[in-house]
Parts: C-alpha cells; structure tokens; sequence
C-alpha cells in the first residue's frame, strides 16, 4: 500500500543523461511538471556575448531556446526511430531532418520545423564508420578529419589544400561518393599539451581539469598516461592518471590525493565559479563555453558530433565540433551549455585572436567508459550521490529533504509510443527512507502505476505499461540527502 505523501514542489533536479521529455500533442498532454530551467552564470553570459556578439537579453534568450530545442530534439530522435535524421538549432528554433511526410507531421506537432531528406541519421552514421575504418589511408595533414553534417544530410570530409587527396581517402573507403562532400579547410588540428574544471595542472606539461568526478576529475587523455602523476595549479602533488586512452579516443582520468576536494565548480576566471548542474547533451547548433587555463572562458556553437579528427600522432573519433577557439593549455577543460557539462578540451586549429575550431571529447562517454559520477550541486555543495543505478538510459541526481517528492526526467515527464518495459532505480545514501513511484498521466492527473517503498534509501522497480505519459516520483518519507534515479523507457 502506498504511504500517505505530501506534494511539495520539486527542488533544483540535476541530470545526468538525456531521457527523452515529452513534447506532445496540446491537448493530450498532461501540465508541464516544475523543472529547473535554462540557467548560466553572469561570466558566461558576458563571454557569450562577447564571443557570439548578443544583447544580454539575446545571450539569456539565446540559452533557453537551446535548452527547449535540445529537449524537443532528444524526445524526437527517440520516438521517429529510423526515420530521424538529425536535428540542429537555428535562429527561428529546431530544425529536425526526417526521411518521410509522415514523420515531418509529427515534428510539426512538436512544434519544430521539418526537412524531408534522402538519407537517415543511422545511414549517415555508418557511412562515416567506414571512414573511420579506413583512417590509415587520410593523410593528417591533408585530411583534418570528417564528420557527419545534419544540416546537409552528408559526410564532410575536410581537405587542407589536397583535394585529390581527400577524393582518394573517400574512394579507398568505398563508400557511397554522393552522400560525401569534400570541403577546403585550413584547419590544421594539434593537441593543446601546453596546456578545476577550467584550473591548471601540471605533468611534465600543462593541461586544464575538466570536470569533477567522485574521487578526482576527467580530463583529456594525450594529457598523460596511466600512472602519470600531477600537480596542482600551485604545483602541488595531486594525483595520479588511472585511466587515460589515445588515440583513437581522448580521455582519462586522475585519482586525487585526500588533500585534494573535487568540487562541482568550473573556473570562470573572474574570480568566482560556475556550478555543474549535470550533463544533458546540448543540441548542433547550440551555443557552447568552455573554460581553459591560458585563454579563460570562450564560446562558440556546435557544429557537428561524432566526428573523426585526423591528428598527426593519430585519429580520434567521438567528438564534438565547434567554432570557439582554443589554444595551447586549454587541453582538457570543461565546455558547458548552461550549466551542462558537455565535454573535455581535446584539440583544434586556429587560435583566440584569429578564431579557429576546437573540439571535445563528451563528458558522458568519459563517465561511462570508467564508472565515474560527475560531481554536481544544485547551488550549494552537497556530497555526490552514490552510484548503485548503472546499466540504465539516463540517470539524474538530486538532493531531498525530508517529506518532500521530485520528479524524473528533469522536473518533467516523458511520452512513450509504444507499450514495453519501465524500470527505475533510486540509490539514496545510508540513514534515511527514500521511496520510488512511477505514475502515468491518465488525461486529468497523475495516478501511481508501480511504487516501490521498503525502509531504506534504496529502491527498484520494473513496470509494463502501455504507450502514454509518465514520470518517475522520488519521495523522502523519512531524513534528507543526495540521491541518483536511473531510468530505462521502452
């Protein structure tokens, strides 16, 4: 039987994936759910405008259009499966590219704009997977790398002043020479060596902290090897690689030393700090900050994900294309969307007075491929949660106080089409009696479909539902703390 439950209003949630929220039809969807909203510091606003010229009002404007787009992205590339073909944001809203009428329909009543394009996003993807199979055969120096371009529904493969050397590289590969464009670059990408999130450190070179993570932080991998120590910002022993992989990807990570305290903070280099909230992926076409210990705070756009950047001690692939800039000592410091944590400094060409393109490794990849858990506060500096949730689709951290209920995803709910499987698990911290619900919306309110309530902070459940809305409830019957809810959907 399900305890008596006081309703509270849901606190600042803190995400750490992407489940799709629901962006239907207007007159079957249930209200919107109280969530955190679209929010940056004042030094990225003024970075922001100063980097992508916008009004104050345009820079916050600018953050919260991003922020409903990449939502109504993420809900999109979900529900139309094979049909989706990339989304990005322009200056009118989201764009989303699909391969039929049908699908457009229903990017329409999502309230995004539609292309219907040739090509789907999984057949772009495996096209540049064949180039990337077939990297020993691109030049670095003529072949920067290649990349899926949404906006174009293409490969681009990028050439420095070789043409007919790209032209070879795409013929070598065997893939389908009408779905590829070579495009004139002068970019020339180097690893930034010279280099809290954004703080320098010190291993022979210098590079820049990414994010904190429980136990240390993440960082680029050309950084150091495993079992390279560092040094602190004032040259102090810090840690140790634990993990570190390049080429081919370019991330690591370093175990502090106990004097050393991750904190959920990035350098804003104004004298103060910007707050990791979480690390839902930002949409092409977002604006992006990142924070580096020679060139401080810059912005850009996202131009493009997933692409394959040709360096000369080897390919990378997996990252994320932008237009700010970068330069040496900036390697592995934090990019930001908000307050979403998006990525590590891996590289680029150009420099911050003639601008350049810069890429980065996503953060998301980084905690998975260790088991790590992105230090994060919704404003104060509350210990990470623990992390018994892994294995789901998306998972959220928050901090409760006793008699109060949260949401999941992200203040909201989420829309499934189809009937199928829900799982959700709440990891607490010892001490208290946290409960996990899951309720449908059943056209006039919510109504608890699956609940799970021992007495302990911890809980899961498995539910097969039908196609409808849903959210995921965390209630603190008894103490208060952090906490992390993982959700699988169908």
């Amino acid at each position: 039987m399900r305890r008596v439950l006081t309703l509270a209003a849901a606190a600042m949630l803190l995400p750490v994936g992407a489940i799709a929220v629901a962006v239907p039809p207007a007159a079957a969807a249930p209200p919107s759910a109280p969530g955190t909203g679209a929010a940056a510091s004042s030094e990225m606003l003024a970075a922001m405008q100063r980097d992508l010229r916008l009004s104050p009002t345009e820079a916050r404007d600018r953050i919260a259009r991003d922020d409903k787009g990449t939502r109504t992205d993420a809900s999109l590339r979900k529900s139309l499966g094979s049909s989706y073909a990339g989304g990005w944001m322009t200056t009118d809203g989201l764009v989303v590219a699909v391969t039929s009428k049908t699908a457009a329909n229903r990017v329409k009543a999502a309230g995004a704009r539609a292309t219907v394009v040739d090509r789907s996003g999984a057949e772009l993807d495996r096209i540049k997977a064949t180039l990337d199979r077939h990297a020993a055969h691109a030049p670095a120096g003529a072949v920067p790398g290649w990349y899926v371009d949404v906006t174009t529904n293409t490969v681009v493969v990028l050439a420095n002043g070789d043409a007919a050397a790209a032209a070879k590289f795409v013929r070598a590969s065997r893939v389908d020479a009408a779905a590829v464009r070579v495009v004139t670059t002068t970019e020339s990408p180097r690893l930034l060596y010279d280099v809290r999130g954004g703080d320098a450190y010190y291993m022979g070179g210098r590079c820049s902290v990414g994010f904190s993570v429980t136990g240390g932080f993440v960082t680029a991998g050309h950084c150091g090897r495993t079992g390279t120590a560092t040094q602190g910002y004032n040259q102090v022993a810090q840690g140790t690689f634990r993990g570190s992989s390049f080429p081919g990807n370019d991330y690591g990570w370093v175990q502090t030393n106990s004097n050393w305290t991750p904190q959920p903070w990035v350098n804003n280099y104004s004298g103060g700090n910007v707050t990791v909230a979480g690390s839902t992926e930002a949409a092409v076409g977002a604006a992006v900050c990142r924070s580096g210990s020679t060139t401080g705070w810059r912005c850009g756009t996202i131009q493009a994900k997933n692409q394959t950047v040709n360096y000369a001690e080897g390919s990378v692939s997996g990252l994320t294309r932008t237009n700010a800039c970068a330069e040496p000592g900036d390697s592995g410091g934090s990019w930001l969307s908000g307050q979403q944590a998006q990525g590590v400094t891996s590289g680029g060409s150009g420099n911050c007075s003639s601008g350049g393109t810069t890429y980065f490794q996503p953060v998301n990849e980084i905690l998975s491929a260790y088991g790590l858990t992105l230090r994060t506060s919704g404003g104060g500096n509350e210990p990470p949660p623990t992390t018994g949730c892994s294995g789901y689709q998306a998972t959220y951290n928050g901090s409760i106080s006793s008699r109060q209920s949260q949401f999941h995803p992200n203040g909201s709910y989420y829309y499934s089409s189809t009937s199928g499987t829900h799982r959700g698990c709440l990891d607490g911290p010892n001490g208290v009696d946290f409960d996990l619900y899951l309720q449908k919306w059943n056209g006039s309110s919510w109504v608890d479909v699956a609940g799970s309530y021992s007495a302990g902070p911890d809980e899961s459940l498995t539910y097969n539902g039908t196609a409808g809305y849903y959210r995921f409830e965390v209630y603190a019957y008894s103490g208060s703390g952090s906490y992390s809810v993982g959700i699988t959907t169908p």
